[in-house]
């Protein structure tokens, strides 16, 4: 795993990098050029030097004569920095004057109106040579080659002047420009260390929004969102602690029945005086027990929806009938008909098995705690692209001013009969939620009774 890197080292990589790259293009650039036209300079003063020495070349009684005093050659070699050779020569004469290991360029390749630059050698030292011909006046008498050169000191002197002249200013622009990138990042990334710590100073407790007073528009889509996710905490955390406070009611009402009924299963005398208070004792019980399990069930099927939770495939038919299979025993206990109508064929829906269990569970305990004794309730599984999961019973019904209420945690309609906690529809509602299910309640068959439509997407 890649560690973090800083914000401020991108910017700065990404924004001084570019600059120093154009910096030392463009030093390159300019000692090139300068090297070109330094070259030219110089290139002209030897070619000048070479056409000097071409006027002391005669030709006499078809001979080729140079004769240059030893005080014009002592003039002609002097200088200050470099060092000046020369070298007198023709095809049939051979060597004539000057130094005889400077390097000569190929006749052949020379043009007789045309100087001749190259780079040599002489004694070790690198030298620039300009090799001109020249005839003498007698038409019988063959070129004369000569060629100048002088070692590199004055042109290397010259490229080094020029690149400090050039690369100094550059390299001040570059530490100039790039300490007020340098300022102008922090100052840019301020508006981030300041919120950083606001939020870091912040208590735990405090979910108010962020002030964007102040904070770039670039932030302020970070600050946005921060926002929005402490709203839903801040919802969240509300609805955890109503939960927690209806939890508590609703438990303290069974306990406070066992403590009652303990107390006066110890004051009676026998067995028979105890039976009625152990008989409370076991209803409470049961009641504990069936809201802690219904608890369970809320907590789980939200912390599934909080997480990236993998539905799989399954048969509503299948799960249907299994279920409905666990609940004739409470059925027949009430004399109720507990009837399943289902297609031959499988149905297929996406989702968890255990949590849809759970959910048409519910809607059996509620069918069966709520509908007539005597009475039927028809489970109906109908295909199609959206699958539909109905309960029917044939009980009192609900009114319409409370289809909306009766999925709230806790909310129980005034004056039902039964001892439910009121968390049945709330974990039907959160388990359809969380596979995407619409829920639809009305009137059962005749307009008598109950009749919850759950749609499924297909899976």
């Amino acid at each position: 795993m890649r560690e973090p890197q800083s914000l401020r080292a991108q910017l700065l990589s990404r924004l001084t990098l570019p600059l120093l790259i154009v910096v030392i293009l463009d030093a390159s650039v300019s000692y090139f050029v300068a090297l070109h036209y330094a070259d030219q300079a110089y290139d002209s003063w030897l070619l000048d030097s070479a056409k000097s020495l071409t006027q002391e070349v005669k030709a006499h009684k078809d001979k080729v004569t140079f004769e240059l005093p030893p005080i014009a050659v002592e003039v002609f070699r002097w200088d200050a920095m470099d060092k000046t050779f020369f070298k007198v020569e023709s095809e049939a004469a051979g060597f004539i004057a000057g130094d005889k290991g400077l390097p000569s360029p190929v006749l052949a390749t020379m043009a007789s109106d045309e100087p001749f630059f190259s780079d040599g050698e002489i004694l070790g030292q690198k030298v620039r040579i300009v090799s001109v011909l020249t005839a003498p006046t007698t038409d019988d008498s063959d070129d004369v080659l000569i060629s100048v050169a002088e070692t590199l000191n004055k042109r290397r002197g010259m490229m080094n002047e020029i690149l400090l002249a050039v690369v100094l200013p550059q390299l001040l622009l570059v530490l100039i420009t790039g300490f007020h990138i340098w300022t102008g990042i922090n100052r840019g990334l301020s508006p981030l260390n300041d919120l950083a710590k606001l939020i870091a100073q912040r208590s735990a407790r405090d979910l108010n929004p962020i002030s964007d007073a102040g904070v770039p528009l670039e932030v302020r889509s970070l600050t946005h969102t921060i926002n929005a996710l402490l709203d839903r905490l801040g919802a969240n955390l509300k609805t955890q602690q109503r939960f927690i406070e209806n939890a508590a009611h609703q438990l303290r009402t069974p306990l406070a029945g066992l403590k009652v009924q303990a107390e006066r299963a110890l004051m009676a005398d026998n067995l028979e005086s105890m039976r009625p208070a152990l008989a409370h004792i076991k209803n409470s019980a049961d009641r504990v027990a069936h809201l802690s399990t219904q608890l369970l069930v809320l907590a789980r099927s939200e912390s599934v929806s909080q997480t990236a939770h993998e539905l799989k495939s399954l048969d509503l038919i299948t799960l249907s009938r299994a279920c409905c299979m666990d609940w004739v025993p409470k059925a027949l206990e009430r004399n109720i008909e507990l009837g399943l109508d289902a297609p031959t064929t499988p149905v297929g829906i996406a989702g968890d098995e255990t949590l849809l269990r759970e959910l048409l569970s519910n809607l059996l305990d509620n069918a069966i705690a709520y509908g007539n004794p005597d009475g039927h309730i028809s489970v109906q599984i109908e295909p199609g692209l959206e699958p539909r999961l109905i309960v029917e019973d044939d009980g009192s019904g609900i009114q319409a001013n409370e289809a909306d209420r009766i999925f709230e945690r806790f909310y129980r309609i005034p004056g039902s009969r039964g001892e439910g906690c009121g968390l049945g529809l709330a974990i039907v509602k959160e388990i359809a939620d969380l596979h995407s299910a619409r829920i639809e309640v009305g009137s059962g068959p005749r307009g008598r009774g109950t009749r919850i439509e759950i749609s499924f997407g297909v899976g």
